[in-house]
């Protein structure tokens, strides 16, 4: 059509560090973020980011050079979401958990320039550099975050290449005239964050700035956030950038509140202080809010709206939630999809279903948020759609904006997961006839028993429901006859006694008895840092338990 022309006036390429600098003007003294007594407004968060990005280019950190990161939810954390990209570098976010050898693995794979790390953590950073040290890998600089008040320590473990640089020290080396060095290209990469893999294959998952971006905004949308909210952070900023609210919440001029330790008590007090409106977590976050002892309880001074996912919530956990005065919004996402990538729209006319009802339809994963430009449930062989029936499972796909620009350094790998145009999640679900869809387990997790199709996640909804379990995770347990059969894995509620014979009989009681579990082992459940259990430590252990017999199999 003629008459367009492309030029800077009316393209700019989409980044979330635009989000920081808006806010820092129109929010300026609002307060950013919080930390028991330390506080930072939305001017102050932004000169800190400007000293933060001019600090590490005086490190030598260049565009795509990689700043690796290894802290809770603390201001740091925060700053670093917009400091790192405004130095035109990429932000590797690493999980807590993770040792000193899985460390220096990630920190090799991404040549990491910088490593910042908390005082916490520094024992696995130091570790790290010494596994690093006995190889030729360059070591990154390394940066302490200190605990508030505290000298850095005059020694150190590390090599003194790398002197006893902390974090406020980097800022004082920047400046507040740094030009940022915003991207050329909106598909250029903002941060990398790693999967949990084995040491052998780690996949580290590339973000875009333009991704960044509109799944920020897609996370305001499915929050419904209006200007200013109050969000407390229970979500690992170091899980998929704290599922983009790291960014989405300056988008708005909110207050970030920095939970170091996340706890029952913590929450319900941070809650009544700060008159949180939003916060997330897994299923688990929601499990430990709503069995609170008392004393840790309080009451909550309006409506917390609060986002879930990560893995399928039970309906009886949505349910109490929902009574405590917590509104539950349902979203569902991987890492490869920033995070969330659908959510469980709620509509009025549900409002009158009865209230089990109404959790098991918010129970499902709904559809695409308006980042994602489809999803879909297909068979990954022929790649057609499954029919809306809500029985026929297939593989759930997606493809838009905000799927990942791929996996860093594996070709290989994001060529098979793109396989046929869409990325393929390894997530099998059905399709329901108002087009939501529903997770039925992930492609491993599924129990084949005597030919028949067993969703592990419809039988810990059940379990979740008696009244004795506080949590519950089901696996295969192989079986003579059945071939495999399920394991439930409980923990009970303190004070509560239950046997396995009484769990068995519930369970058969409201399910067909071929879902019914055939073994149950009280347990606590392992967990990884962002609340999901780790069934493939379950699966192991019920293999290790051997087959059932023949002759107890057809009982």
């Amino acid at each position: 059509m003629e008459g367009m022309k492309k030029c800077s006036a009316n393209y700019v390429p989409l980044t979330p560090i635009s989000f920081l600098e808006r806010s820092a003007i129109v929010y300026r003294d609002r307060v950013a973020v919080v930390h028991g007594d330390v506080s930072f407004t939305w001017r102050q968060t932004l000169e800190r980011c400007l000293r933060l990005a001019s600090g590490l280019a005086q490190l030598g950190v260049s565009r795509r050079d990689v700043v690796g990161v290894i802290a809770p939810n603390i201001p740091e954390m925060y700053e670093l979401h917009f400091g790192v990209p405004m130095a035109g570098a990429v932000l590797c976010t690493l999980n807590i958990r993770h040792d000193s050898a899985m460390v220096a693995v990630l920190l090799k794979h991404s040549e990491a320039k910088v490593l910042i790390v908390d005082y916490q953590f520094l024992h696995i950073a130091q570790g790290a550099l010494k596994i690093l040290s006995e190889t030729s890998f360059k070591l990154p600089h390394l940066v302490l975050i200190p605990e508030y008040n505290q000298e850095v320590p005059t020694s150190s473990k590390t090599s003194s290449t790398y002197a006893n640089l902390d974090y406020d020290g980097l800022l004082q080396m920047g400046t507040l005239y740094f030009e940022i060095r915003r991207p050329e290209d909106e598909w250029e990469p903002i941060s990398v964050n790693y999967t949990s893999g084995t040491t052998s294959s780690p996949k580290g998952v590339i973000y875009s700035h333009r991704g960044a971006y509109l799944n920020s905004l897609a996370a305001v949308l499915l929050n419904e956030m209006t200007s200013m909210p109050v969000y407390l952070w229970t979500v690992p900023m170091f899980h998929c950038n704290g599922w983009c609210l790291a960014w989405a919440v300056a988008a708005q001029g909110g207050t970030n509140v920095c939970l170091r330790n996340v706890t029952a008590g913590g929450i319900y007090h941070n809650i009544a202080k700060h008159k949180v409106t939003h916060m997330g977590g897994a299923p688990t976050v929601l499990n430990m809010i709503i069995n609170a002892p008392a004393s840790d309880r309080r009451h909550l001074p309006g409506k917390v709206v609060v986002m879930t996912g990560a893995a399928p919530p039970p309906p009886h956990v949505l349910y109490k939630s929902e009574e405590l005065g917590f509104n539950v919004v349902h979203a569902y996402g991987l890492t490869e999809t920033y995070g969330p990538g659908t959510v469980c729209t709620w509509k009025p006319e549900w409002d009158n279903l009865p209230r089990d009802v109404q959790a098991k339809m918010k129970a499902r994963q709904g559809l695409n948020h308006l980042g994602i430009e489809e999803i879909d449930v297909k068979d990954p062989v022929t790649m057609k759609s499954v029919p809306p029936d809500a029985k026929s499972i297939g593989e759930v796909m997606f493809r838009g904006n905000t799927v990942m620009n791929g996996y860093l350094k594996n070709v290989e790998a994001t060529e098979d997961a793109f396989k046929g145009g869409w990325f393929r999640s390894g997530d099998l679900g059905v399709r329901h006839s108002d087009g939501y869809i529903e997770l039925k387990d992930r492609s491993k997790d599924i129990i084949i028993s005597g030919g028949e199709n067993i969703s592990s996640i419809e039988v810990e909804s059940l379990l979740f429901s008696h009244p004795a379990v506080l949590e519950a995770a089901v696996v295969a347990r192989p079986d003579d006859y059945w071939g495999e059969t399920p394991c439930a894995f409980v923990k009970l509620k303190d004070g509560s006694n239950v046997s396995a014979e009484e769990i068995i009989k519930y369970c058969r009681d409201h399910l067909p008895h071929y879902m019914a579990p055939r073994t149950v082992v009280f347990q606590d459940l392992p967990k990884t840092s962002t609340g999901k259990t780790q069934k493939y430590l379950l699966r192991e252990k019920a293999k290790a338990m051997g087959s059932i017999p023949k002759n107890k199999s057809k009982l």
